[in-house]
């Protein structure tokens, strides 16, 4: 878990972002037939209160009306809990209660910072075997009480990497984490740069990362599609803290790829993470944003939107996407539903 500085930048950033969020709200065609929804959340539960808390989320996401599927972005525990095995098998018990598919994509907390001693002084690497053993033991079906088939990188090695398209909408989950995507050191196991085997294992999951992306743009170009939408943990374009690792981002290759992929693409681009626990909608990678300097990046994506999901402390509501019919302003449109426990 990251030290947040909340900045009055910050919430500038904010409430510029609102129009966008408003423009896709206020779509036309919302209440037509022929379109579906989904539900995204991340960043939970976090400390015994939200897993307390979390059966009765489920209820309530399972009682919503009209939801196909739901997409967790990572973050299934605080980033000062322990990483046991028992406490994945708990969550896993959550995610099963699902009666429609649930698609997860880790984060940082689950395996790269449980190297932390109040998280257990685990190798990540070993948490991350975990992880994989766990909540993907079935490669290429979704979580829940009725999976479906999604097509999945585990012949890569990668079965958390999975893709589905559904009414003219590319989506793919992107295993990208917090903790410059998993190459913050681990002191408490003795090193203080990262090991060689952590770049490795950050090399392949990022290679097949970027992989991940061109084939759900390629998927959509061949298509006709109308919307390409990626979901993954990290939040690249975090303004609310101060990134000390700037000059050496792991970050840097998906930025590029997103601005060639998006740029050349003739439909609407939606990318959802979590991992900053406030509310956002905004363009980062639009002509002119200071994402693009920062990450040394030339072009830009003016169809690209960002939506950041509510998460730990704040985490209230869970957001509902709703997939518009043809001829709508904006192909995805999307609302925070409060919690009512």
């Amino acid at each position: 878990m990251r030290t947040r500085i909340l900045t009055v930048a910050a919430l500038g950033a904010a409430l510029l972002a609102a129009p966008v969020a408003a423009v896709a709200s206020d779509a036309p065609g919302q209440q037509k037939d022929g379109h579906y929804s989904f539900a995204v959340i991340g960043d939970l539960p976090y400390g015994s209160d939200q897993v307390a808390k979390l059966p009765a989320w489920v209820d309530q996401i399972n009682a919503t009306p009209g939801l196909a599927f739901t997409v967790h972005v990572g973050d299934i525990k605080s980033g000062s809990s322990t990483c046991t095995n028992e406490y994945f098998d708990m969550v896993k018990t959550q995610f099963d209660r699902f009666t429609m598919p649930l698609i997860y994509t880790p984060g940082d907390n689950e395996w790269t910072d449980c190297h932390r001693t109040n998280n257990g002084t685990y190798n990540p690497l070993e948490r991350l075997a975990t992880l994989r053993s766990t909540f993907f033991a079935q490669p290429g079906r979704t979580l829940g009480a009725e999976p479906i088939k999604v097509d999945s990188q585990a012949a890569a090695g990668f079965p958390e990497n999975v893709s589905l398209r559904r009414q003219g909408v590319d989506i793919a989950t992107l295993h990208v984490v917090g903790s410059n995507n998993g190459l913050l050191p681990w002191p408490e196991l003795g090193f203080t740069a990262p090991t060689a085997e952590q770049v490795r294992e950050e090399q392949a999951r990022a290679d097949n990362a970027l992989a991940q992306v061109r084939a759900a743009f390629d998927s959509a170009r061949r298509r006709h599609d109308r919307a390409v939408a990626l979901f993954l943990q990290a939040d690249m374009f975090d303004p609310t803290y101060d990134v000390t690792w700037a000059d050496n981002s792991a970050f840097q290759p998906l930025v590029a790829e997103l601005v060639k992929q998006a740029s050349s693409f003739d439909g609407e681009v939606y990318l959802f993470n979590g991992d900053s626990h406030v509310y956002n909608a905004d363009r980062p990678l639009a002509a002119g944003s200071r994402w693009l300097s920062f990450y040394g990046v030339e072009g830009s994506a003016d169809n690209l939107t960002r939506v950041t999901v509510d998460g730990s402390s704040n985490n209230k509501d869970f957001l509902k996407v709703t997939v518009t019919r043809p001829g709508a302003d904006h192909v995805l449109s999307w609302e925070r539903v409060p919690y009512t426990s």
